[in-house]
């Protein structure tokens, strides 16, 4: 089959098109013909070194997909040869064909195409897991996002709204903001011509928000436990800023706060099962029903992905870029 290759015959790492072997794969797990695949900042990180995919995991970039299924494991009962799917994988999604526990399979959501079924996996599981399952996000709280038009970001705000939220986020330019409100976003915030912790005292009658979800930590960290709310969750998922921070731990202590952070890429299939089948039970309604929608910014062709992790280092996309394979 066809896969994108890390090569390093280059100054630096490059992802080019090359052939590898059909994947392997065991009898709880299904073989899906990809037809369209999520770009990660993941990805990136693991093109550069700094992320490498877990034991036993593919070495192929690549954490979400969407396609058929052409075969199944021997223990496999709820899915079928010819299902249409989509899918969180440790790695893998940059090929023409990709090995799936099939306890991480979601169907693709009536009336949306494989380029949007794609753009669904890596960011829902991610935000649902952090929000509702570790942050115990519910409705009626405040939530502020880091973001706001990132893959995760544009999830984050969809889903905290239609759970009942009250969603403050923050993103770069004037005009990104204006997506995030065009999203439900409640109110948001130039971070680059505002300072986003008085936005946020300001919104919240000084009180603070209910749960952060960060993805820039470094001097954020800091900020974040100014713009929290008294036993606020604070969820960091990524270092955009770096992944050091000197900060004063005082408010964490006066303010009773819980700070988290998690990846998904290497936990048990189980519990990205049950992931999956909370997502299954609770948003893919919503997406069907149209109240929920993957934004995408660009498509590319599978032989173009390292101009796609371009777009992502660029910073100017708005949702998600995928790969047509």
């Amino acid at each position: 089959m066809q896969a994108i290759e890390i090569r390093n015959d280059r100054e630096k790492p490059y992802l080019a098109l090359g052939e590898t072997a059909l994947p392997e794969f065991g009898p709880e797990d299904v073989l899906v013909r990809v037809r369209a695949s999520g770009v990660n900042r993941p990805d990136l990180m693991q093109v550069a070194g700094m992320y490498p995919p877990p034991a036993g995991a593919s070495s192929i970039v690549g954490l979400e997909l969407a396609g058929e299924i052409v075969a199944t494991g021997a223990d496999v009962t709820d899915w079928q040869i010819g299902d249409t799917v989509c899918a969180l994988v440790t790695g893998g999604g940059y090929a023409q064909y990709a090995a799936v526990p099939a306890a991480q399979c979601l169907p693709v959501p009536n009336g949306l195409s494989m380029v949007e079924a794609a753009g669904l996996p890596e960011t829902f599981f991610t935000v649902w897991h952090n929000l509702f399952d570790k942050a115990g996000l519910s409705a009626g709280e405040t939530l502020l996002v880091h973001g706001g038009t990132s893959g995760i970001g544009t999830t984050a705000i969809q889903l905290a709204k239609a759970f009942g939220v009250k969603v403050i986020t923050t993103a770069g330019t004037d005009e990104k903001c204006q997506v995030c409100r065009e999203l439900g976003a409640d109110i948001a915030i130039n971070y680059k011509t505002h300072d986003f912790v008085e936005e946020v005292k300001t919104a919240t009658a000084g009180k603070g928000a209910n749960v952060i979800l960060d993805m820039v930590a470094g001097d954020y960290v800091s900020r974040n436990f100014k713009a929290a709310a008294v036993e606020a969750r604070i969820l960091i998922i990524a270092f955009l800023n770096g992944p050091k921070a000197e900060t004063n731990f005082t408010p964490l202590l006066l303010k009773r706060l819980t700070l988290m952070g998690s990846t998904l890429r290497a936990q048990p299939v189980a519990n990205k099962g049950a992931i999956a089948q909370s997502l299954r039970e609770k948003v893919w309604p919503l997406i069907e029903a149209g109240k929920i929608a993957p934004v995408i910014y660009k498509t590319l062709p599978l032989c173009d992905a390292d101009d796609a992790h371009a777009i992502l280092k660029g910073g100017a996309h708005v949702g998600k870029v995928i790969l047509e394979v």
